[in-house]
């Protein structure tokens, strides 16, 4: 993973566990006209780890491609995948090299006759460039599938890929989410009023907007058997997935949460859990006075008078909203606080919305998890829930 904290998941589980946070004014492009100032930015390293990429090729990689490249370098280095020619890719993302896209547009408006660089940025733009650039830096190929479905596009990538596994598709799937910041996408963000002015508060009475981030999430998932054979070290397991369409509205979501609740409960009937078997919610939790409202009605309903019972968090709270690399990004730190027994917190609460009838996590703190159920909905409709689960051998 990758997040503002940085790349690694000892840097992450660190902050986390420290409940901290990685809001800073914005750097990268001009904000000075914008209501919202602060956003999670990540320093990329100088130099990136070594891969098959040639010196130019590493110089042509855009914002977005270098936080994936991180990310699954640190996952293939991991799994002990061997290249191969035939590994499916499954990647979310919502703006993926956009950054390429305005600088196309700037000069195409300030300089018309200056073509320099313009060919490269219309090749880079391409949606799949940043999964191609994966192929060569590592040695594999495979058929390319990218999800673009607002902010749930890392946890559709991530659920896509165990589907393809799950029906003998594929043995073995790279699979997550990305996302880097762009002006484009803070300015709509911002004219939304969607922002905060103040600070991110998922959960919190008086919760005024959200703030984004970037960052990468990347898993190597694998069927057991295949796991098995190599005497690979599995590190969790996925045991339910399920999506569906919200069509209350564009940007808001039903009111009672009702796509919420139905992929909450479409994940749990594939995993055969019980609201109650399920030990810690990693809420989707942006902060934004709609999207809370609705989530808390739908985990309400879902648990019911057991939702007590059930500590919930929003992780957006230390790292912002990563787009289409949220969901990819939070299975891993549910996948964390599964192997290392602990729940995160939401950093920045203040004042509790009653309408949360369940206990909201303010303060990282030891647990036991079995079963961890993570939520990502966005704009459009798409809601979309894992289950993950400790894997005991």
């Amino acid at each position: 993973m990758v997040t503002p904290f940085g790349p690694g998941i000892k840097t992450n589980s660190h902050a986390f566990r420290a409940a901290e946070t990685s809001f800073r004014p914005v750097k990268f492009f001009d904000v000075s006209r914008h209501r919202a100032r602060l956003a999670a930015e990540i320093a990329l390293p100088e130099e990136l780890p070594p891969t098959r990429l040639k010196r130019k090729q590493e110089q042509r990689l855009d914002r977005a491609s270098k936080m994936l490249l991180l990310a699954t370098h640190e996952a293939w280095g991991q799994s002990g995948w061997a290249p191969s020619e035939n590994l499916p890719l499954v990647f979310g993302t919502t703006s993926g090299g956009m950054s390429l896209g305005e600088a196309y547009y700037r000069q195409t408006l300030g300089e018309p006759q200056n073509a320099k660089l313009q060919a490269w940025r219309i090749h880079q733009y391409q949606a799949q460039r940043q999964a191609l650039d994966l192929c060569d830096a590592f040695g594999f190929s495979g058929p390319i599938t990218l999800i673009a479905n607002a902010c749930a596009s890392g946890a559709n990538a991530i659920g896509h890929a165990w589907e393809l596994i799950r029906n003998g598709s594929a043995e073995r799937v790279l699979a997550g989410g990305y996302d880097a910041l762009s002006e484009l996408v803070f300015s709509g963000f911002d004219s939304l009023q969607a922002l905060s002015t103040t600070s991110c508060r998922p959960f919190d009475n008086n919760r005024d907007g959200l703030a984004l981030g970037e960052g990468a999430g990347v898993l190597c998932l694998e069927s057991l058997d295949s796991a098995k054979k190599r005497d690979a070290e599995i590190l969790g397991e996925i045991v339910g997935y399920g999506a569906c369409t919200d069509c209350h509205h564009l940007t808001q979501p039903h009111p009672q949460g009702d796509a919420a609740l139905a992929s909450m409960v479409a994940a749990c009937e594939i995993a055969r859990l019980a609201p109650e078997q399920i030990d810690y919610v990693n809420a989707h939790g942006t902060g934004t006075p709609l999207n809370d409202a609705a989530e808390a009605a739908a985990i309400n309903r879902w648990a019911g008078d057991l939702a007590k019972n059930i500590p919930v968090s929003s992780t957006k709270s230390s790292i912002g909203h990563l787009l289409g690399a949220a969901g990819a990004v939070e299975a891993v730190i549910c996948l964390i606080a599964l192997r290392e027994q602990w729940i995160p917190a939401t950093s920045t609460l203040e004042t509790v919305d009653p309408i949360c009838n369940f206990p909201v996590v303010t303060t990282p703190r030891e647990a036991r998890l079995d079963h961890v159920l993570t939520n990502s909905f966005g704009f459009g409709g798409a809601n979309a829930s894992l289950i993950l689960g400790r894997w005991r051998g």
